[in-house]
């Protein structure tokens, strides 16, 4: 299939990118940044999301794949405009067969800074959105929310002993997903799903579900 994923040069978007190119997929990456994946069936364009009047012309895209973002950089703009202009042009369209939004437990929580809550949040509510409106092409669309995910975006505290160990105080399971493991739920959800639309799957070891129970002992 051809599928289109923005942000493929570092963290979960590259590696999404390179499971598909695993498995045979032919593979269009935009990003501000240069190439990082070399491969035959892999074709990049170096573009900033929110530049709408260069988006380049990518036609007969079967899977859509948002997964470029930013925390306190213009969060609303990147994270929520330019994912609606990506899908607005690439995604509604009658060749699609699925569209993945890598959101963010934030977004179910609002657990973290103001905008990018706030981006997160509106990103879930376009997911619904769009799934009503392909459906009538038989195409799915459900957003993708991790937890902690180990990118380099997140370094400053997985490489800070005492906020790490205050996060895993936080997480039943323990520990933070990897960019591969996320890329295996956005391939479940593009490939083998056909039937759950409209959905915002929440994947983060159990955080959102913690609680601290006071009690007398």
């Amino acid at each position: 299939m051809k599928v289109l994923i923005t942000g493929t040069t570092q963290g979960i978007g590259k590696a999404i990118a390179e499971l598909f190119l695993q498995n045979g997929h032919n593979v269009v990456g935009i990003d501000r940044q240069s190439a990082s994946i070399i491969h035959a069936n892999y074709v990049h364009y170096q573009v900033d999301v929110r530049d709408y009047p260069y988006l380049p012309q990518i036609d007969n895209v079967e899977i859509l794949i948002n997964n470029a973002g930013t925390q306190n950089e213009e969060d609303i703009d990147i994270n929520l405009k330019a994912l609606v202009h990506i899908t607005e042009k690439y995604g509604v369209q009658s060749d699609i067969k699925s569209v993945l939004n890598i959101g963010s437990a934030s977004g179910h929580t609002g657990s973290e800074f103001p905008e990018y809550v706030a981006s997160k949040g509106g990103v879930m509510a376009y997911t619904k959105n769009v799934a009503q409106r392909i459906a009538k092409f038989g195409a799915t669309c459900n957003s993708l929310d991790p937890g902690g995910v180990l990118t380099p975006l997140n370094d400053c505290v997985v490489n800070d002993a005492e906020l790490w160990q205050q996060i895993m105080d936080e997480t039943p399971l323990k520990r933070w997903a990897t960019p591969e493991e996320i890329a295996e739920w956005a391939y479940f959800l593009t490939v083998t799903n056909k039937f759950c639309t409209g959905q915002n799957i929440l994947v983060d070891g159990g955080e959102s579900i913690n609680y601290h129970f006071v009690w007398k002992e």
